[in-house]
């Protein structure tokens, strides 16, 4: 349906408040809708003006308000937290922002309900009995100082055994900016490789992708207003192509950006998911592609445009390597839209459309996030996507681009070169924390012995019944968070952070590598840290315990002075290429947030990538590519390279990219083997990965007994990860696992609308409510996930306590380069429930 058919853009945000499906509340902190029906429509004065019934209130004035900013989604809102007598009485958003308008959505004022919430851990806990994993455990308090000293003595007691390669953390996207640099930090000091990150659960095969296409990693383009011209950037577009996003309820205030430049410069949206959802509501056109075949609808559509002369010629002549190579590749392999039509459900009619209109549309903006990251072949298909926009000449330019959602900056943060020898480092377990479970279980390719968090493992990895028997054979495990989730039961030593409104600096990020300095609002809870402090504090244990090294082998490491982030933050600024301009002071003084590469104080920070303009070339020469317009080797579009070819084909992949699937979706396509081997993962060279061969012939045998296809995502715009969860509007607004299916499938499974259900893979089975939505493929079901067995704050509304819906999904398959868990498809049957 088109914004043209009755149903505007406020119209959405009228529909949305009343479905609770995205929630846009303005900067009064009130629900902002504009409904056609005025009956519903706010309260107002003679002056039109909106009444607001707590303005002259004593009581309700804040007699503080403290500048911060949202920690549940991308779009890194700016909020006002009003305090009165230091408790929060108003959480708004940021009017002058011209990106945010004064918009938050739902979540936002959920951020309170973690500060003070009854749940909380607030004072560290070491395991004193009961069964790994059982409600049953037991656990006494300690001091920081008696727990941080058991987590030392154990990983100590590893590396002087020859086992520090055995030590893993997981990292999490909830952590401020920068723990990742410590933690990186302070296993090169034990002599570990496995310091993970959480971009193999969330979204690194875009930045993998990028990265190899045009040299830089990261979203390409920027929210607002480009610096450096004056001009808009993405509100600028006149073509959106979204593939796998849903932002109406995932980026719900950028969203609503996007659409007010849609609505003044009448771009077309086109969105392709299996299942229409919000933002497919907002679209000229929603695509109901089969899932995890997006690949095949991206060749389809570069075979098209490259054989029908619809490419940029001028640009891809001056800056592309490889066109004639690609092109050569897919008329051999014979990628037509009618082919493309075969493998993804869509009209060869619809396809070609795509191509033309996306070829012929400038600008035109590629937006994708988890639905494509969380396929098989993701690095392929977005090597793919930005093949799409290189040869329509949409990169380095204002509304275009390739914006893969969550590939985001600051993400490697530098701190000064260590001055001591550190250990030599054995190569790290394969990419992506879901490979943890196969090592434990196995010892392959060896085994690992103790394993931090600072997220949730048993909801957030694939195949959870393995990943519970996996760390309930784990010897030592340390969880750090908020509550007591599911995982912390398994654990040793629990330790409680902070959350959002508990600590002063960077935390949440933007896609477009933006960033904003945020302030502490309320003290931390009980004994509560903040994640840095954490790491700085067992490297200290660590300093206590070792009786190898000098204290100082640690403590000036760490020194305890970086327990203030401003004084962190300066290291990173002055150590981190690009950063320069991108100071405490500076981002204090912003309502708006700041975007890398920003050299200097005065420089604006760059907006889109690639631009062929002086600040850009400012920014690439601090990136130490000095008058480069993309810092590759050779300076271009490197779509195909002998060396990058030589150099993928290591581990199975080509630089250009051929079509296969997860072996779990229907038509028996084209799939993937694994070997035994190992080899140096080609894209993340300090790991391992298996070697793989591709388009080995799927049978489907396994529809047989699983006959539709499940996928899985965000349960609403409600919910981030699971930590909503713990909040009581989390679970008051959405806490029934709610499993979208077609009315024709469920009817033909004797499934009524509202029925309690079972859904059942290969690997277990999880319950739910059958919720009858006619616009999803009749093959596939949705399956919401973040639900878990430990979310207690249901039980007051009569929630059912949900297994993780990854308990469905197969880890066996996996992105061999980026680490990508396949979420995204499972072979699955449903029943009613007895």
């Amino acid at each position: 349906m088109t914004a043209g058919k009755g149903f505007s853009r406020r119209g959405f945000v009228q529909g949305a408040t009343l479905t609770s499906a995205t929630l846009l509340v303005g900067p009064t902190g009130t629900a902002q809708a504009a409904p056609e029906d005025q009956s519903l429509a706010p309260t107002v004065d003679g002056s039109g003006r909106e009444l607001s019934f707590t303005a002259d209130s004593a009581a309700m004035q804040p007699d503080t308000v403290v500048t911060t900013a949202c920690q549940f989604c991308n779009a890194n809102c700016r909020l006002h937290v009003g305090l009165r007598a230091e408790r929060v009485i108003s959480i708004q958003g940021e009017p002058q922002d011209p990106v945010q308008q004064g918009n938050i959505c739902v979540k936002a004022p959920m951020m309170a309900q973690l500060a003070y919430n009854p749940l909380r851990l607030k004072t560290p806990l070491v395991r004193t009995g009961g069964e790994k994993g059982s409600p049953d455990s037991t656990f006494a308090p300690a001091s920081w100082d008696q727990a941080l000293d058991v987590v030392a003595r154990r990983l100590l007691q590893l590396r002087d055994s020859g086992k520090a390669a055995a030590i893993a953390n997981r990292t999490t996207g909830r952590l401020p900016r920068g723990v990742g640099s410590l933690v990186a930090r302070l296993f090169a000091l034990l002599g570990s490789p496995n310091n993970t990150d959480v971009g193999p659960v969330c979204n690194d095969a875009g930045g993998d992708a990028l990265k190899a296409t045009f040299g830089i990693g990261n979203f390409t383009n920027g929210y607002g207003t480009d610096g450096a011209t004056g001009k808009d950037d993405l509100g600028s577009a006149r073509y959106f192509l979204f593939l796998g996003t849903n932002q109406a309820e995932t980026h719900p205030v950028t969203f609503d950006y996007l659409l007010r430049g849609r609505a003044r410069t009448g771009a077309k949206l086109v969105v392709v998911d299996p299942r229409k959802t919000p933002t497919g509501a907002m679209a000229d056109e929603w695509v109901g592609i089969k899932p995890h075949t997006d690949l095949a609808l991206a060749l389809g559509m570069l075979h098209h445009i490259v054989t029908t002369d619809r490419h940029d010629k001028a640009f891809v002549r001056q800056w592309v390597l490889g066109f004639a190579e690609l092109k050569d590749h897919l008329v051999k392999a014979g990628y037509t839209v009618q082919w493309a039509a075969q493998a993804t459900g869509v009209s060869a009619d619809v396809i070609q459309r795509i191509a033309e209109d996306y070829a012929k549309a400038k600008p035109a903006a590629i937006f994708c996030n988890a639905g494509i990251s969380h396929q098989l072949g993701s690095f392929d298909t977005y090597r793919v996507l930005t093949f799409l926009a290189a040869v329509t000449g949409n990169i380095g330019q204002l509304g275009g681009g390739c914006n893969f959602m969550h590939n985001t900056w600051p993400g490697d943060l530098h701190l000064p070169p260590l001055t001591v020898v550190t250990p030599s480092l054995r190569p790290a377990l394969p990419v992506g924390p879901d490979y943890f479970a196969e090592s434990v279980l196995t010892g392959k390719p060896y085994k690992l012995e103790a394993v931090i968090t600072e997220g949730n493992p048993l909801i957030s990895s694939a195949n959870t019944n393995k990943v519970r028997n996996a760390f309930r054979e784990l010897d030592f495990y340390v969880y750090t968070g908020l509550f007591m989730e599911e995982a912390a039961y398994y654990a040793d030593v629990i330790l409680p952070v902070c959350s959002g409104l508990e600590l002063d600096g960077v935390y949440m990020r933007r896609d477009d590598r933006a960033i904003r300095w945020q302030q502490r609002a309320v003290a931390p809870v009980g004994e509560s840290r903040p994640d840095w402090e954490i790491w700085i504090d067992l490297a200290a244990s660590l300093a206590r315990n070792d009786k190898k090294n000098p204290p100082s082998y640690w403590t000036d490491a760490f020194p305890q002075s970086w327990k203030d982030y401003s004084v962190l933050w300066a290291e990173f600024v002055a150590n981190t290429p690009g950063m320069a301009g991108m100071t405490k002071q500076r981002m204090e003084g912003r309502v708006e947030p700041l975007r890398w590469p920003c050299p200097t104080v005065t420089h604006p920070g760059v907006s889109a990538l690639y631009q062929d303009h002086p600040s850009w070339y400012q920014a690439t020469e601090s990136l130490g590519a000095k008058g480069k317009r993309f810092p590759t080797p050779s300076g271009k579009v490197e779509i195909f390279t002998p060396d990058l070819d030589r150099q993928l084909a290591t581990a199975g992949h080509r630089a250009l990219p051929t079509f296969y699937t997860h072996p779990e979706v229907t038509g028996a396509n084209p799939t993937i083997a694994y070997g035994s081997g190992f080899v140096t993962n080609p894209i993340n060279p300090q790991a391992l990965t298996h070697p793989v061969q591709l388009g080995v012939p799927g049978d489907g045998s396994v529809h047989k007994d699983f006959p539709l296809m499940g996928t899985t995502g965000r349960p609403s715009v409600v919910h981030f990860a699971s930590v909503t969860h713990w909040t009581p509007t989390g679970e008051q607004l959405n806490g029934i696992r709610l499993v979208q299916i077609h009315p024709d499938t469920a009817r033909r499974f004797g499934i009524a609308d509202r029925d309690s259900i079972i859904v059942e893979s290969p690997r277990g089975q999880v319950s739910g409510t059958a919720l009858y939505w006619p616009d999803i493929r009749q093959d596939t079901i949705f399956l919401p996930n973040t639900f878990g067995p430990a979310q207690q704050v249901g039980d007051q509304f009569g929630d059912p306590r949900y297994e993780a819906a990854n308990t469905l999904v197969d880890d066996r398959y996996y992105d061999n380069l980026s680490g990508q868990q396949a979420y995204k498809c499972f072979a699955c049957r449903v029943r009613k429930a007895p």
